[in-house]
């Protein structure tokens, strides 16, 4: 947990893109996420309060706390879908309410299985990744004149495609990988209807991947998954995190934090502890956290 400095970031290395199942070559300098002194509350009650903490490219880490102790809060203004009533936050080196390019950052919120209502395949939710990359920003950085005369046929199929917001062939190798990596090739023309928890899930961590995400930020995604599918799921983060992607993780399962994240953040409104998980373990952050409540935790004995 290191800020580093942000002006020997180069541009080759903000254009790098953690692609299915592939590491990036240089790594981000800047902390993907920064938050400085952030209080926020619905009401004149602070909700979270003077918080400040960075997420470096490749860490692992799950924020935990008990009910109503504002991790959801905290990790929407991580994201920029809250505004600060105070401090700053930022992401990608960018205020995070301003911060625009939606194809670095993989979201699967708290309420994900919802989508089990969606009547779309789930090629068709994952294919939703390649949407911000699809425009003709995107083919006027990838064609030149040259191009135009050596393949005229191609470029002009595939300025229509950006036209008309249609996929390249590249993007839908891209969304194949993707579902390779999860495990969900064999799943790709059912319906999300059809889906397990722990499938849906899958999903759409995939639709993060296709859209070639640096940060996947899941938000108690194991929720309604059996435990089965649970393991698993964790098997594919820890996977995605050995390959390069940063994980930010809300968990209720604090057996799960303790085994799998490399980094706790304990929250209960303001921070109570922020450090390696084996140092957590050992610490009585949780019992000042989360109170009365820890004595009904397991998985987190010292």
């Amino acid at each position: 947990m290191t800020t580093h400095d942000t002006d020997s970031a180069t541009a080759a290395d903000t254009d790098e893109r953690i692609a299915t199942g592939t590491g990036p070559d240089t790594a981000i300098d800047e902390p993907l996420v920064d938050l400085s002194g952030v209080t926020f509350g619905y009401t004149s009650t602070p909700v979270v309060e003077d918080v400040s903490l960075t997420i470096d490219q490749g860490e692992y880490v799950a924020i935990v706390g008990p009910n109503g102790s504002g991790k959801s809060t905290l990790m929407q203004l991580m994201l920029g879908l809250l505004r600060p009533d105070e401090g700053t936050a930022r992401l990608f080196d960018e205020s995070a309410t301003r911060f625009d390019d939606g194809e670095r950052v993989g979201y699967v919120a708290q309420h994900a299985s919802a989508a089990k209502e969606m009547p779309i395949t789930v090629r068709e939710v994952v294919k939703m990744g390649r949407f911000s990359h699809v425009g003709l920003d995107r083919f006027a950085a990838e064609r030149t004149v040259d191009s135009l005369l050596e393949e005229p046929v191609r470029t002009v199929t595939d300025a229509a495609k950006a036209v008309f917001g249609r996929l390249s062939a590249e993007d839908w190798t891209i969304v194949d990988d993707a579902l390779a990596t999860v495990g969900m090739s064999a799943f790709a023309d059912r319906r999300v209807t059809q889906l397990s928890g722990g499938q849906r899930q899958r999903a759409f961590i995939a639709r993060a991947l296709a859209s070639e995400a640096d940060l996947l930020v899941l938000d108690e995604p194991t929720v309604g998954v059996d435990a089965e599918s649970v393991d698993a799921f964790y098997d594919l983060l820890a996977a995605l995190n050995a390959e390069g992607i940063t994980v930010v993780l809300i968990e209720h399962d604090l057996g799960a934090v303790v085994e799998h994240a490399n980094r706790v953040v304990c929250l209960n409104r303001e921070v109570y502890f922020d450090g390696p998980t084996d140092e957590f373990v050992e610490s009585d952050a949780l019992a000042r956290a989360f109170g009365t409540e820890a004595r009904f935790l397991s998985g987190v004995d010292g």
